[in-house]
């Protein structure tokens, strides 16, 4: 058995455990296992195959990033290609990477990304590839499994910076606004908001008016609190309906959030007269070792991503669920992002502590 592993989307930390485990699980079974570098690239434009055995894997759990490389830019069905004039335009080449799957002798595929590789994944099983999916994002916000690898690590970093906010936000009396990632699913903010004791949090799921956000401001200061800590998700958005903040990048690219934290501190500053100050922690979130928890889950789903192959579970997905490693058909998965839900015990135990999520 022949066994191509790829890495796509934005990093996160524990893909090196999976690749890792991976490697190891094929291996034991006498099976051999290649690496696909960039992504589909090293399908696509380059002839970016190499061997993976125990020496190449070796002491490589608790690294972040991925020994393969990954990108947003390898969509085999939306490929970027470029003319002479240097214009940029989209072609489908998701023959072309079935073709090159097929002449390098491969019998499997194993994509480890999000939910638009995992999406890229359906639509190759679709087309005959036989591939099982790994889910990776920090942002935690893929159907089917109740924890992602990255996300525990990404909360863990983002907790650090809101403790470290207290102490320079006290002493300079200012509000400190924390802009986080995790695009349109608030799972990173509230966790590492409510564990970093932020006084605001505020989440894609909940459009925020910012009057009730200056008015918890306002009660702190009239309680002698003369600083406040204001966590916002990238993806959140004001109750007036007011246009989401996204930098368009071209042909090919997934659309880039960002700008919500200084257009709230703006506002504050405006409307209560303290001195805010803003941080964005950007992709911070996704560099440093994974934690123990994200390296326990990856070397899990890695492992049963191996299972899933040798029983022929092709189009699935491994996934948490309960105490367990599952598999989800991969159609279960694509297309249904999952949300923080509103009626959730993280965002009651929010509310009960007094944190004010902007409505």
């Amino acid at each position: 058995m022949r066994v191509a592993i790829a890495t796509g989307g934005g990093d996160a930390p524990g893909l090196n455990a999976v690749i890792r485990a991976v490697v190891l699980s094929a291996y034991y079974r006498g099976w051999k296992c290649y690496g696909i570098q960039r992504g589909y690239e090293g399908l696509l434009s380059f002839n970016g195959v190499v061997p993976l055995g125990p020496p190449e894997v070796r002491g490589i759990t608790h690294l972040g990033g991925t020994i393969l490389g990954t990108t947003n830019r390898g969509n085999p069905f939306r490929y970027v290609m470029r003319r002479e004039s240097g214009e940029e335009y989209e072609l489908d080449r998701s023959d072309d990477l079935v073709a090159a799957f097929r002449a390098s002798g491969f019998d499997a595929m194993i994509s480890i990304g999000g939910d638009g590789s995992l999406q890229i994944s359906h639509d190759l099983w679709r087309k005959g590839l036989p591939i099982v999916g790994v889910p990776k994002t920090i942002d935690n916000d893929v159907s089917g499994t109740q924890r992602t690898f990255g996300f525990d690590s990404a909360v863990a970093t983002a907790t650090e910076a809101i403790d470290k906010l207290h102490s320079t936000a006290e002493s300079h009396d200012r509000v400190m606004v924390v802009e986080l990632m995790g695009r349109y699913a608030g799972w990173i903010t509230l966790y590492s908001g409510l564990s970093g004791s932020a006084d605001v949090i505020l989440l894609p799921e909940i459009p925020f008016d910012i009057e009730k956000v200056c008015d918890k401001i306002r009660s702190r200061e009239a309680a002698g609190r003369h600083f406040s800590i204001v966590v916002v998700a990238e993806g959140a958005r004001p109750r007036d309906g007011t246009v989401e903040l996204v930098e368009r990048r071209g042909v090919g690219t997934v659309d880039r959030l960002g700008g919500i934290a200084s257009k709230v501190a703006r506002t504050i500053e405006h409307h209560t007269g303290k001195e805010t100050r803003t941080l964005v922690l950007g992709h911070l979130q996704r560099g440093g070792s994974p934690t123990t928890y994200d390296r326990l889950l990856a070397l899990r789903f890695g492992t049963a991503a191996v299972r899933a192959i040798a029983d022929g579970a092709f189009g699935t997905m491994v996934g948490l669920n309960g105490p367990d490693i599952t598999r989800v058909p991969l159609e279960q998965v694509v297309g249904r992002a999952k949300n923080v839900p509103l009626d959730s015990d993280t965002i009651r135990t929010a509310r009960d502590l007094g944190i004010s999520l902007g409505d």
